[in-house]
């Protein structure tokens, strides 16, 4: 058992999983029911961290779930420039940058620093990477995130420019994000679509190996640029039952379990082999309507449900009090949130008014989705019990994770839907722009909603540089969102693990 390690900051996790294939680098990694020795003194040795699912990729320019970039971001790779603790943009392997002009910024790179097979850090390395995310023939479901570089430009080996197509205040968000981690060269010409088997980058940790469906291992990068990590190696073991992850925990074959379900807080937070660790997340859960189907055309309708949705009560009864109040489309740690936002509160006369003025005093039928998540599911059903006290019937429809996408941003048949959703920058625009937006937001505005004037706010956000005027500008946007009930929503998230009494400095 470890003793008082400290965990590295850098490991910092993010919750959720699912990944592919690897490598072994010929090094045997630990037996699934054996933790290795920890060395003497109050660092080193080996955390397992037990997780729910497997990664599904590995390749930055492949990921698309924050899971599986919860592996290798910050740890094996690194970027530009980084999120501190409070969420502020900050230096990494960019010493410094500035604007240019509006269409030019310039970053001042950091030197002596080398990426794990040995290749040197440089321009031609950052380059290289951009150039690979934003090729067609990559065919990289991240290189929208770039859409806005029109060139990378090399003005000397530690200076690179980012000559842009226009301007977009978003940059650095998306550069400090796993979309934006560097590259070796070297094993971009080596690996090419395989990268995702052979991880190399500039980060505290090395990739060790991957056996599908079982584990991952990182090992300690002796030659790191950094200040050394405090743990020699990482295993992330793949435990799907949350019985038996918690339990490897409580019995010392683990040291870290990954999203546990919220009615064992009370029992866990009893043990003294255990604590339950919880901190703000990013992401959001609501009920969206699609403003195009049915009786949700009309503004007075949506208001009544969202005035008849009493969200509190599914904090506590569903999510035991896990979580936050929403109040917007956007988490409170996020870049633009505004916390003067106001949805629509808890009031049945004012929704049976509404109904009635629309047409519908006896309500109405309609149909309810969701995908088969337990959580989503037990929203849904209170959600339908909520509904009949104003005489409408929600008939519930569950179905696989797949089928739900397919039919919010491709057959557009739904109608309420109950879903959520996380924010990989950090910044409003990630959501707000991808979500709402008429023409930008293409088949994610699953509310099938346009507004010129919204329009307007969201491209307004992406070129302005001044960050309080983007702040008044996001502020705008969610009261525009909110007045026209496009959505109710639940809860902000909140981080959840169990974590071993022997670890100290642990952090999501």
């Amino acid at each position: 058992m470890i003793r008082k390690r400290l965990f590295h900051s850098l490991l910092g996790l993010l919750l959720a999983a699912t990944m592919l294939a690897g490598c072994s680098m010929g090094v045997e990694p630990p037996a699934e029911n054996e933790s290795p020795p920890p060395k003497a003194g109050a660092e080193g040795g080996t955390l397992v961290v037990a997780r729910m699912s497997d990664a599904t990729n590995l390749d930055p320019h492949f990921i698309s779930t924050i899971n599986a970039a919860s592996v290798v971001h910050q740890k094996v790779y690194e970027g530009l420039v980084k999120r501190d603790a409070n969420m502020v943009i900050a230096p990494q392997l960019a010493l410094s940058w500035r604007q240019v002009n509006d269409l030019v910024w310039e970053f001042k790179l950091r030197q002596g620093v080398f990426f794990h097979d040995g290749t040197p850090f440089d321009a031609a390395a950052v380059k290289k990477t951009l150039d690979r995310v934003m090729d067609p023939k990559t065919a990289s479901p991240r290189a929208a995130m770039f859409d806005k570089i029109k060139e990378v430009k090399i003005i000397d080996p530690y200076t690179v420019q980012f000559l842009l197509e226009k301007p977009f205040a978003p940059l650095l968000s998306i550069l400090a994000s796993h979309e934006g981690s560097i590259i070796s060269p070297k094993a971009i010409d080596e690996y090419g679509r395989e990268l995702s088997a052979h991880p190399v980058g500039t980060g505290p940790f090395l990739f060790r190996s991957w056996e599908p469906g079982r584990q991952i291992v990182l090992d300690k990068n002796p030659h790191y640029w950094g200040d050394q990590p405090k743990l020699d190696r990482v295993v992330f073991r793949v435990v799907a039952d949350d019985t038996k992850r918690i339990a490897l925990v409580e019995n010392g074959e683990a040291h870290v379990a990954e999203s546990i379900p919220v009615q064992d807080i009370e029992r866990l937070s009893a043990s003294n082999r255990l604590r339950v660790y919880r901190s703000e997340a990013l992401g959001t859960e609501f009920i969206g309507f699609n403003v195009a189907a049915g009786p949700l055309r009309d503004l007075r309708v949506r208001q009544a449900i969202s005035s008849a949705i009493e969200t509190g009560a599914i904090i506590k009864g569903v999510y035991n009090n896990v979580g936050t109040q929403a109040n917007s489309p956007l988490g409170p740690k996020v870049f633009g949130y505004s916390p003067s936002v106001k949805s629509y509160p808890y009031d049945l006369n004012k929704a049976r008014e509404l109904l009635a003025k629309a047409g519908y005093p006896n309500g109405f039928s309609i149909r309810m989705l969701t995908y088969d998540r337990n959580d989503r599911v037990t929203v849904a059903q209170v959600i339908r019990s909520q509904l009949k006290g104003i005489g409408i019937d929600a008939r519930l429809e569950v179905v696989s994770y797949a089928d739900f996408v397919t039919q919010i941003e491709k057959t557009r048949t739904h109608e309420i839907f109950v879903s959520g959703w996380g924010n990989a920058t950090g910044d409003a625009d990630y959501n707000q722009y991808n979500l709402f937006h008429t023409q930008g937001g293409g088949a994610g505005n699953s509310f099938q909603y346009s507004n010129p004037e919204l329009d307007r706010l969201l491209d307004a956000g992406r070129v302005e540089t001044d960050p309080a005027k983007r702040l008044a500008i996001y502020a705008k946007a969610q009261e525009l969102e909110l007045r026209d009930a496009l959505l109710v929503p639940i809860r902000n998230l909140e981080n959840l693990a169990v974590i071993s009494t022997d670890i100290q400095g642990f952090s999501i």
